[in-house]
């Protein structure tokens, strides 16, 4: 208890504000053995309650604090496979940081163990030390799975099915694999040489990745089973569909989903214009509607885009947002103006239909609604204009409906989620199987990897069944 947490080491916010390089610098060897000493190895190992894939946690701290870090990571990879990216994404604070003995003894979720950062750590200290354990594939089955998506979700199953002895396609629609880690996380928050580096240890599991298709046209879902020889199929496709305010202006040049926004800048590289994939908007003031955490990631790229100035708009007050606090923290330090209790009632367009400015309503809280949140309440006659010339909405995101809408018999709720098996995640079709975002909404990725850990599991029964 005598013992600090230990600071994670930055770049300052002046500079990287207008750079593409990780903000967070990641822990020394020390400062990582130090922060794991802190663990109290609680019999009871509360922390492991909060993790959706149930790493053992105060087992690899153990390790971690003696200074065997591969062996950490080895703890950790029994149960989770992207131990460098859920170091950096996750939001621990809220849950295996959120259930640690030490951070309730000082009162205080930001003093708990930062579990994270020493996953992070061990993972890629043995990332620059060729130091990772080899996992050997158990001995071929004979069954093929095909693995539609290739985000967090997807990437777990595909792991867990190809050590079982499957053999595994992932079939993914953009040209790189890693669905939301690719698209949708800036690279100042996860780095896509990591991501890459995930995908190779896929291949060298022996699963095979086939870009550039998109299943419901490239080739339709009942296809997999019925034509091409696959024993299971499981859908990872995510939530990639936007979701839109409504209000009027909405259709103007200027305005972005933050799908589209973060894409072009993350997986097509906007910011280096001369190598970019794609031509991109370069706004001078930017408004960002919204309060997740990819509002955050919308707001702090279009700093980095050169952006003068740029607007956080959100309705209910700091209090309510659902963004990671360290994502608040940083957008803050690098300048973004954060505009509580407050919306966008129109997009304001000029003679030649781009945008010139965001009307916006001052709003003040009231009851708590379903979600155990204050509701806003707008103020009558509180209109203002915001100079703005983009406007990036940022406020949710649905699941993909393109497999649901091209695959008869399967499933779906008033959302447009894919109705799957809570065990088994099974659907309405025998042999296909589905998790993540598509199922669960838009989620976190450890999540993601949980459903996708509980899919391979439940196709594993099948084809073992299949086999009786």
């Amino acid at each position: 208890m005598a013992i600090p947490p230990q600071p994670m080491p930055e770049q300052e916010a002046s500079v990287r504000a207008h750079n593409m390089n990780e903000v967070a610098l990641g822990y020394s060897a020390e400062q990582a053995m130090k922060e794991a000493s802190r663990c109290l190895a609680c019999p009871g190992k509360p922390c492991m309650a909060g993790c959706p894939v149930a790493i053992d946690i105060p087992g690899f701290l153990a390790k971690a604090a003696s200074g065997d870090f591969r062996g950490a990571l080895e703890t950790i990879r029994k149960t989770s496979l992207l131990p460098a990216v859920c170091g950096r994404v996750c939001p621990q604070e809220k849950q295996c940081q959120k259930s640690c003995t030490v951070g309730k003894m000082l009162k205080d979720v930001d003093k708990a163990v930062a579990i994270g950062r020493v996953e992070r750590f061990v993972a890629d200290w043995a990332r620059s030390n060729g130091s990772e354990p080899e996992v050997v594939p158990a001995a071929p089955t004979g069954k093929k799975v095909a693995v539609i998506g290739s985000g967090p979700a997807s990437i777990t199953c595909a792991a867990d099915c190809a050590k079982a002895g499957h053999e595994v396609t992932v079939f993914e629609a953009f040209h790189k694999c890693g669905g939301v880690l690719v698209y949708g996380i800036p690279e100042f928050r996860l780095p896509k040489a990591i991501v890459a580096h995930e995908i190779e240890g896929l291949k060298k599991l022996g699963v095979k990745i086939e870009p550039n298709f998109v299943v419901g046209r490239t080739r339709k879902l009942g296809d997999f089973l019925e034509k091409d020889g696959f024993d299971a199929v499981f859908v990872g496709t995510g939530a990639g569909l936007p979701k839109f305010m409504g209000i009027e202006g909405e259709n103007l040049t200027g305005v972005f989903s933050a799908n589209e926004y973060l894409t072009r800048a993350n997986l097509m590289k906007a910011y280096d214009e001369g190598h970019a994939d794609t031509p991109f908007w370069h706004g001078r003031r930017v408004a960002v509607l919204g309060g997740g955490n990819v509002a955050m990631d919308a707001s702090r790229m279009a700093l980095r885009l050169g952006a003068e100035k740029v607007y956080l708009v959100y309705r209910r007050s700091e209090t309510e947002m659902p963004a990671r606090k360290e994502e608040v923290h940083h957008a803050k330090e690098e300048g973004v103006e954060f505009l509580m209790l407050q919306n966008a009632k129109r997009v304001i367009g000029d003679a030649d239909g781009k945008v010139c400015g965001l009307e916006c309503l001052k709003y003040e809280l009231g009851e708590p609604d379903a979600s155990g949140r204050r509701s806003p309440v707008a103020i009558a006659g509180s209109e203002f204009v915001l100079d703005v010339d983009t406007v990036v909405v940022a406020v949710g995101n649905a699941s993909n409906p393109l497999v649901p809408m091209t695959t008869e018999g399967l499933e779906t709720n008033k959302r447009g989620n894919i109705v799957a098996d809570p065990e088994t995640c099974m659907t309405s079709i025998p042999g296909v199987f589905a998790g993540g975002d598509i199922v669960l909404g838009a989620a976190t990725v450890i999540l993601a990897m949980g459903e996708g850990r509980r899919a391979a599991s439940g196709i594993n029964r099948y084809l073992s069944r299949a086999d009786a």
